[in-house]
């Protein structure tokens, strides 16, 4: 059955399509206060014509409801999200990505901070001697443990990149409730990540793109950078969370693989403690693309994980790896992996170099799930191995056959320059660049043999780009035809 109602699809990627652009509907913000490079904080109303100097001022003058917009140029020195608001504050550049927030050590902390959303900026280090993170979300505000956290925070369709000593972002030490959506990271420094998920509950990453792509900035690959999101926790339980736990990451694209050979795209668990570092994860919708000739450990990787679900994602390309799909292990004193689940997943070398499916060896996971996915390595073998707790085999309604991807010739990786203000695929937003990925990557072919084949019972209810599931396809993007019409609400900010 083909799907007949879309709600979201390839923007310029495909041809024959009727297009119905909605906007949704918000809030009115109770008032409206702005920020500017020439703005004043001591003879500033915040006011259009009479701004404010800095963001940090502003959050600790504005009333709850407000919306704060930061005008053009590059805003030097850190920035301070703080201030608990009910109804919550938006801080949005008043035109996306012309507001650059630069700092030579973390640009952005979120420490005292509760219902705040930060949206349109182009974020970075403003050079290679800076001191550690680009934004750093912890909690501070009552004793560990307590139920007054820093909670409600939104980072939202920012341009999050070039961190020049370890992590671009931090969320840790017992804060919730975080939303990451809708970004673009690239190009963290060294054993790092773009996202260190650690000791922290209630996250929700979704609508990102991920790539590195140190040439683009100016900067040497050294290989050694870490993987692109790593839930953990570093700390036990002095902050009042052991394991990070409710973790969702889900509907994004990961691509341009330039890290260390031991890493991975997503990766639950990694300082080998003896308790479940990641519990109750699900990694769901993502397209994970291997266009790079770079080699990483795997797509996906469990060190001490407990309750992990990781269902219609699609991984396909070349993917140069030490194993193509995952790679469930425990490192030194974690207890053995528990409960992880694949389903409904595209696993797809479309050049057939496939040489591993999976690490993992016996004793390091004591219960699986492995059902109702897609293998193929273009025609050759999928490899297993008596090494190996779970080969492809293990998966008694699995498919091997072409999925019918397309190849990964035409992919450009959306590199922003910040200079000439463009993303270098020609896009003019996140999230069109996003759809294009998608749209040339993910699509699935008309006769593909991943149509309508998924289990029903962990089919998720729409796929990467929004679109509802009808008799779901496996992996990450929802199959459809081109004459068909495309309801598209594309979030205006």
């Amino acid at each position: 059955m083909r799907k007949l109602i879309i709600s979201l699809l390839f923007v310029g990627a495909l041809v024959g399509i009727t297009v119905i652009f909605t906007s949704p509907s918000a809030a009115a913000p109770s008032a409206t206060f702005y920020v500017a490079t020439d703005g004043s904080n001591e003879s500033g109303d915040g006011s259009a014509g009479n701004p404010w100097a800095a963001i940090t001022h502003a959050l600790d003058t504005v009333p709850d409801g407000s919306l704060i917009l930061v005008k053009p140029g590059t805003y030097n020195g850190r920035v301070r999200l703080r201030g608990q608001f009910t109804n919550g504050v938006v801080v949005r550049s008043e035109q996306p990505y012309q507001a650059k927030l630069r700092h030579d050590s973390t640009v952005i902390t979120c420490f005292y901070g509760q219902g705040i959303t930060l949206e349109g900026f182009d974020i970075a280090h403003d050079g290679s001697e800076a001191g550690a993170l680009v934004i750093q979300i912890q909690d501070l505000i009552d004793e560990p443990g307590g139920s007054d956290i820093v909670s409600r925070i939104t980072l939202r369709n920012n341009i999050l990149h070039d961190s020049y000593n370890n992590d671009i972002l931090k969320i840790n030490n017992g804060a919730g409730q975080i939303t990451v959506e809708g970004n673009m990271f690239f190009n963290q420094t060294g054993s790092d990540e773009h996202i260190d998920i650690n000791s922290v509950e209630n996250v929700i990453v979704q609508d990102n793109i991920f790539f590195n792509d140190f040439a683009g900035s100016n900067r040497p690959n050294n290989n050694n950078t870490s993987s692109y999101i790593v839930i953990k926790d570093s700390n036990g339980n002095s902050d009042g969370i052991q394991g990070s736990r409710h973790i969702t990451v889900r509907r994004n694209v990961f691509l341009n693989w330039e890290g260390s050979t031991g890493s991975n795209f997503v990766l639950v668990g990694e300082d080998g403690n003896p308790y479940f570092e990641g519990r109750d994860i699900a990694v769901e919708n993502n397209l994970m693309l291997g266009n790079s000739s770079h080699v990483m450990r795997a797509a996906f990787g469990v060190k001490g994980g407990q309750n992990i679900l990781f269902r219609h994602n699609t991984v396909v390309g070349n993917l140069p790896s030490l194993a193509f799909a995952f790679r469930l292990n425990r490192e030194q004193d974690n207890p053995a992996n528990e409960n992880i689940q694949f389903y409904n997943n595209i696993w797809a070398d479309l050049d057939g170099t496939m040489n591993d499916f999976s690490d993992t060896p016996a004793g390091h996971t004591t219960s699986f799930m492995l059902d109702w996915n897609l293998y193929w390595n273009d025609g050759s073998a999928i490899p297993q191995s008596g090494d190996d707790m779970i080969n492809y085999t293990d998966d008694t309604n699995r498919i091997v056959t072409n999925p019918q991807l397309p190849n990964q010739s035409s992919l450009i990786v959306p590199h922003w320059d910040s200079d000439t203000q463009m993303f270098r695929d020609g896009s003019e937003s996140i999230r069109e660049a996003f759809v294009k990925l998608v749209g040339q990557n993910g699509r699935l072919g008309d006769n593909s043999p991943a149509i309508d084949t998924s289990n029903p019972s962990q089919a998720v209810s729409e796929d990467i780009l929004g679109t509802p599931r009808v008799n779901a396809d496996l992996g990450a993007v929802e199959h459809i035809l081109l004459n068909e019409k495309v309801y598209l609400p594309i979030i205006v900010k």
